[in-house]
C-alpha cells in the first residue's frame, strides 16, 4: 500500500531506526517513543488490523515482541519490564492502520516519568538505542546458546 508509512518504511522508501529484520517481520524504534527503547514489530505484508492478519504471522509478531521485551531487560537501557500493546482498529487508538505492536520498555518506579512519556514523546538518540536493542538481542543469543550448551 503506497499510502501506508510502515509499508514504505519497509520497502525503504521512508526511515526508520531498525533493530530486527526477517523474512515476514520488520522491528525498529517509534519515532515518538513514550520511554527510550519504545519499539514497533509489523509484519512486512500490509494488513490493516487483526481481521486482515495471518494468525501465523500474528504468533510470529507476538514472539518477536516477547524475544525483543528479554532483549530490552539484557540491553543498557534498564528496563525490567515492558508493555507489548496492539491497538486494533480507530475505536481502539489504532493512529497507523497497518497492524503493529509496540514493545515498550518500563523500569520500576517509572509511572510519572511513563506517563509524561506518553504526553511528550520526544526521541531519545536513536541510533544509540538502536544499538542497545541490538546489543541485548546479541546477550539474549549468548545466553541461550550457553544454557543449551
Amino acid at each position: 500500500m503506497s499510502g501506508c508509512i510502515f509499508c514504505r518504511i519497509v520497502a525503504g522508501d521512508a526511515p526508520a531506526t531498525p533493530v530486527h529484520e526477517d523474512d515476514l517481520l520488520y522491528a525498529f524504534l517509534d519515532i515518538r517513543p513514550i520511554t527510550r527503547g519504545h519499539l514497533l514489530v509489523i509484519p512486512r505484508s500490509h494488513a490493516t488490523n487483526l481481521e486482515d492478519l495471518d494468525p501465523g504471522i500474528g504468533a510470529r509478531i507476538f514472539t518477536l515482541g516477547q524475544r525483543l521485551a528479554k532483549a530490552l531487560r539484557c540491553s543498557d537501557l534498564g528496563a525490567d519490564g515492558a508493555n507489548l500493546v496492539l491497538n486494533d482498529g480507530r475505536s481502539a487508538f489504532q493512529t497507523v492502520h497497518h497492524v503493529h505492536l509496540h514493545v515498550v520498555p518500563r523500569r520500576r518506579g517509572d509511572t510519572l516519568t511513563f506517563a509524561k512519556g506518553f504526553l511528550l514523546r520526544r526521541p531519545h538518540e536513536p541510533e544509540a538505542t538502536a544499538a542497545a536493542v541490538r546489543a541485548g538481542l546479541d546477550r539474549l543469543a549468548l545466553e541461550e546458546k550457553e544454557s543449551r550448551a
